[in-house]
Order: structure tokens, then C-alpha cells, then sequence
């Protein structure tokens, strides 16, 4: 069993403390390794390191930064394998979802290190003579990069490919409960001729390191995905010092299946979006509003779908559709919104119980119909494999019930009519709109939420413009009358 060691200024190095946390691995409940319990003293190490070097940092032309950034990607393939079996190990995913995974950040990487020549600033006109207005897009500096446990692998690329093309440099926190995949990248930054300090990592908790982070005054950045409860205090730490905050801090993905649409598409895609990841993806379909006059049929399609899942440990089995849930904690609570559902008069229609397994945190994929909207299971974030599905009667109620959420990250709809399409667009209140497909974004999109789904996003332009800060240079120069 392997104990992991904080990377700082380009070495590997003993915590400050003395304490270490245990990882587990969720299908059979082994300890597989050791982090330690970072302090703030390893926080301010890696802090200071970071800050130190990011004044170099964003002096190398773009594309050497670029070019860094690609072969980040390259190194990654070669150990695509090994990435693909410790994302299974230590967080259960399905060997199909572990594999995109892995390939999606390998592609996140040479896809970042395109955006190396494609910085740009502007010039504006100015109001006065013999002036020009020069407006500069420039590093923020020392970036704090938190990681969730749902997908360790993407989201540090989308971290670390971003900060790094943009002249940033990076602390990094992995997850307490998925760090070996981090550990695992670290080794590759190791192996690069790229500056001390550039990248840090410091493991521990999230309300110590994750704290400290937020708080620090040389972070200038933190880009944080997870929950609200976990953002909330992320934004009280970084208001200290008026600190940008990034975050991605869920959703409550309503899918409308209207009684125009394909039924057997819509089920297909709703079981791929709510199943992703065990059901433990923020964009995943969590609640499904169906026209009343279609939804026998479409029930007994998505049951259908459901029935057809298997269930097991994805490391030793590579056809296992679905895996467990990340921890102990997070199958008592979907266990308890379950049986809650049920007493307030929910029926299960398929599962509702957990997996039939020794071993492992499995919960079986769930249906739930005769649920109302006001039900806990239809407000809060399920993070589980169970989807409750309501009916309505007119495409005012769905879009009104849709947006009746504090969550405003994802959301999808199914339906053949182009008017309802549109329509739907328009009036849902999302980040993002997925129309008679899985949920699942694209890296040259925009992946943002509204309302306490977060602030600013990841991905595309945009994504890469959060990364950065701005400057305007007022020129104003002499006429020369000669």
C-alpha cells in the first residue's frame, strides 16, 4: 500500500502534520492507500511556491506554454491504461465511463494547448485626439484548483490545462476520497522540464486545506468544484480577501419528455444521463417531467432500460454497468431519500434497495413514480442512481416546474416538435439545454450554471477567459508637425 507524499516547488515532500487519511476503495471497502493530512503550513509552502514562479511563468511566450500543455496530454496516453484502472479502483466508475474519462482529459490537454496563439486582446477607439485604448488580457496569477471525487481525472485537466496555457500557476487539492489518480498525474509533471513550483499539490481535507486555499492572499484564483454546502464556505473564505471564485456546485436536471417525443430515445438517453457516473454526475438527469398522456408507455420503456443493467465491481468486471456509490455516506443518504420518497407516497417501480453484494457501497438503479414536485426527492440533489418521475399536463406546467429549483445547471428535453425545442430553450433557466440526447457537455462549449449551480464555468473561449483578468492602456502620444 502506497503513501503519498504534497508536491511542492517541483519536489515531493512530508506534510507538516502527522496524521493521514485513509482511501478506500468503494466496490470491496480495502484501504488502497495513504494521504496525508495536509496544514496550513504545507498550504502556505505551495503557496508561496506557486506565487514565486508564476512571475517567470507567464513571461514564457505562449506557445512554449502551449507546447508544455500538448505534451502533458501525450504523456497521459502513454499511461492511459493505468489512469483507466485507478479512476476504477478508487472511485467505482464502470470501465466504458473510466475509459472516456481518461481519454476525454487526454484530449482536454491538447485541445487547452490550442488556445496558446488564440489570447487575444483589443483596441479600441478612443474619444481624444492622439490617443490609443489597448485593452491587455493577462494571467491572474496563483490559481487554487479544488477537485471533486466524481470525476477526478477530467476536472484536473480542466484545471490544470487552463491555468497552465493562461500563464497561470496551480495548488492543486485533490479529493480526500480520490487522490490517487492526482498522484498518479503529479509523477508525469515531475518527469517535465517544466519550472519549479508551477504546479503544487497539497492533500487533505477540504475544510482545512480548502479553507486555507480560499483564504490565502496570494491565491488570486480559486477554481472549486463540488457542492453547495462546500462552495458556500469556499466564497466566505475567499471574500476575506476578495478573492475570484470559480464553481461548479451541482444540479437538479429536470428532463422534460413531452407527448411529441420519441419515447424510445427519450428513455434510452435519460437512463445514460441519470446512470453516469453511478449517478453521480452534476449534469445527470435527476428528475423527469413526462406528459401525462404518454407516460405509462414511457415508464415501462425507461424500466425496460433499467432492467437491462448490470451491476458489479467494474475493476473485475469489465461489462458491469453500473458500480458503487463513492462511500458509505453517500449510499446511507441516497438509501434514506428512497425510503423518505416512499412514506410521502412514492412508488418504486424498479430497485429501491441496496445492491445484492458482501461488499461494496451499491445501491440498485431506482425508479420512482406517484411523486409530486414539492417532494424532497424532486428538489434536492439525488447524487445517486435513482430518478422520481412526475407527469404534467401543458408545456407551461413542465417549463414552470423545470425551472422551480435552486439548482440551474443542466437540464434536457425530448421532443420531435421544433416548436417545443425552441420554446424550451428559451424559457429554461440553465447553463445548459440538451435536446433529445444525454446530458453530457463538450469541451468547446460552455459548462456553467445559474443561480447556487455556481459562478462562472469551464470549457471553450469562455472557460479560458475566466482564467484570465484584464488591463486597459491608455496611450496618448505627441503629433509631430515636421
Amino acid at each position: 500500500m502506497q503513501q503519498h507524499k504534497l508536491y511542492i516547488h517541483g519536489e515531493y515532500t512530508e506534510s507538516k502534520g502527522s496524521e493521514w487519511i485513509d482511501i478506500v476503495n468503494p466496490s470491496t471497502e480495502e484501504m488502497i492507500s495513504q494521504i496525508p493530512k495536509g496544514t496550513e503550513g504545507d498550504v502556505n509552502r505551495a503557496v508561496q511556491a506557486a506565487y514565486d514562479a508564476q512571475k517567470e511563468w507567464e513571461h514564457i511566450p505562449n506557445i512554449e506554454r502551449g507546447k508544455l500543455v500538448r505534451a502533458i496530454g501525450d504523456r497521459m496516453e502513454e499511461k492511459r491504461e493505468t489512469f483507466i484502472d485507478l479512476l476504477q479502483e478508487e472511485q467505482g466508475k464502470n470501465y466504458e465511463l473510466a475509459c472516456g474519462e481518461v481519454d476525454l482529459a487526454i484530449d482536454y490537454f491538447r485541445y487547452m494547448s490550442e488556445w496558446a496563439r488564440r489570447i487575444e486582446g483589443e483596441i479600441v477607439p478612443s474619444d481624444r485626439k492622439n490617443e490609443n485604448i489597448f485593452i491587455y488580457r493577462k494571467p491572474i496569477g496563483v490559481v487554487a484548483g479544488i477537485v471533486p471525487w466524481n470525476f477526478p481525472v477530467f476536472i484536473l485537466a480542466r484545471k490544470v490545462a487552463t491555468a497552465l496555457v493562461t500563464g497561470n500557476t496551480l495548488v492543486l487539492k485533490p479529493s480526500q476520497q480520490t487522490p490517487n489518480t492526482a498522484m498518479e498525474f503529479t509523477k508525469i509533471i515531475d518527469s517535465m522540464d517544466i519550472p519549479k513550483g508551477v504546479y503544487n499539490v497539497v492533500t487533505g481535507t477540504g475544510s482545512e486545506i480548502g479553507n486555507a486555499l480560499a483564504s490565502h492572499p496570494k491565491v488570486h484564483m480559486v477554481s472549486m468544484t463540488g457542492s453547495i454546502p462546500a462552495g458556500t464556505k469556499v466564497m466566505e473564505a475567499a471574500a476575506q480577501n476578495i478573492t475570484k471564485v470559480n464553481l461548479e456546485l451541482g444540479g437538479k436536471a429536470p428532463a422534460i419528455v413531452t407527448a411529441n417525443a420519441d419515447l424510445d430515445v427519450a428513455a434510452e438517453n435519460i437512463t445514460t444521463s441519470r446512470l453516469a457516473n453511478n449517478g453521480q454526475a452534476c449534469t445527470n438527469a435527476e428528475r423527469v417531467y413526462v406528459h401525462e398522456r404518454v407516460a405509462d408507455q414511457f415508464v415501462s420503456k425507461l424500466r425496460h432500460q433499467f432492467e437491462a443493467l448490470s451491476m458489479g465491481n467494474p475493476r473485475a468486471d469489465k461489462k458491469a454497468d453500473v458500480g458503487p456509490l463513492a462511500s458509505i455516506d453517500r449510499l446511507e443518504e441516497v438509501e434514506n431519500m428512497v425510503k423518505s420518497a416512499v412514506k410521502a407516497g412514492a412508488k418504486v417501480e424498479i430497485g429501491g434497495e441496496r445492491g445484492d453484494v458482501e461488499k461494496g457501497y451499491f445501491y440498485k438503479p431506482t425508479i420512482l413514480t406517484n411523486v409530486e414536485h414539492e417532494m424532497e426527492i424532486m428538489q434536492e440533489e439525488i447524487f445517486g442512481p435513482v430518478i422520481p418521475v412526475a407527469t404534467f399536463k401543458t408545456l407551461d406546467e413542465a417549463i414552470e416546474k423545470g425551472n422551480d429549483t435552486d439548482y440551474g445547471l443542466s437540464s434536457s428535453v425530448y421532443t420531435e416538435d421544433m416548436n417545443e425545442a425552441m420554446r424550451t430553450i428559451n424559457e429554461l433557466k440553465f447553463g445548459e439545454t440538451f435536446i433529445n440526447r444525454e446530458n453530457f457537455e463538450a469541451v468547446q462549449g460552455y459548462h456553467a450554471g445559474m443561480r447556487k449551480s455556481g459562478l462562472g464555468g469551464a470549457d471553450g473561449k469562455h472557460g479560458v477567459e475566466d482564467f484570465l483578468v484584464t488591463q486597459v492602456a491608455y496611450l496618448q502620444y505627441k503629433e509631430d508637425k515636421k
